[in-house]
């Protein structure tokens, strides 16, 4: 057969254009999916963020003995009235302002002389915070010895970022990995009328902390009592008082953080 006979589309020579055509919608599917993924993502953690009630923030930023930093990267609590040099770095639930949580610690930070930094994770949602706890104990250089600590899904990335702390606090949370050969101090607050964290998932988490963890359970709290930022979706009803919350997790924090 001559060059002439030979068909100018003949499948050797379509071949590659198929290839070529299907390379180009393979790319085009996964660069959709890849957007829409992120799209989800950001419209996720903009709906529904939870901030600060107005009345207990306001109390608090009247607080003469209270000073409140924002540095962008989280807000320093800090005593008026002289630093023990002891700190505690605090990350939020998911889709909560950091405003949330000011109420909650103005006793911890007035009364005992905590310094407390609650952190602004990117996005509204800690998992997809990858800063180095560094990043927020450089914010208070004065404080010598650091616990870590968050709320619900705030304390799972806290568990992440604990070896490089002093200790642990655990608020209405649990860990998703393996701290129990860890030698950590840990305290664990929780809630007996939290319908997120309940208390069978804290139980059924416990193997993960070490063998001397300490455990409480506040009577009448809820998921949201660990904050000031009103009634979350899927929580249980509280019946203990918000100022009582706020003491029972001062007085367990004054007893349980490191010392310099």
């Amino acid at each position: 057969m001559t060059d002439r006979d030979t068909p100018a589309d003949s499948a050797p020579a379509r071949a590659p254009r198929r290839r070529r055509r299907w390379l180009r919608w393979t790319l085009g599917g996964l660069g959709a999916l890849v957007a829409l993924l992120v799209g989800g993502i950001l419209i996720y953690s903009q709906v529904g963020v939870m901030g600060a009630e107005p009345g207990p923030l306001a109390e608090a930023r009247a607080n003469p003995g209270l000073t409140i930093t924002d540095d962008g990267a989280g807000i320093v609590l800090s005593p008026a009235g002289g630093a023990t040099g002891q700190g505690l770095v605090f990350i939020p639930g998911a889709k909560v302002q950091a405003e949330g949580y000011i109420a909650t610690f103005a006793d911890t930070v007035v009364d005992d002389g905590v310094t407390v930094v609650i952190t602004r994770p990117w996005l509204n949602l800690a998992f997809f915070d990858p800063r180095p706890l560094t990043t927020f104990t450089d914010l208070a250089p004065d404080v010598t010895s650091w616990a870590v600590g968050g709320h619900s899904l705030g304390g799972v990335r806290a568990c992440q970022l604990a070896t490089d702390a002093d200790a642990l606090v655990l608020f209405a949370s649990y860990c998703a990995n393996d701290l129990s050969a860890s030698g950590l101090p840990v305290l664990s607050l929780s809630g007996s009328e939290d319908g997120l964290s309940t208390p069978q998932k804290i139980a059924d988490a416990k193997a993960e902390l070490p063998a001397n963890a300490t455990f409480v359970e506040i009577p009448g709290a809820s998921h949201a009592s660990f904050g000031a930022y009103g009634p979350q979706p899927g929580d249980g009803t509280p019946t203990a008082d918000p100022a009582e919350v706020d003491r029972v997790i001062a007085e367990e924090l004054a007893t349980f953080l490191p010392r310099p």
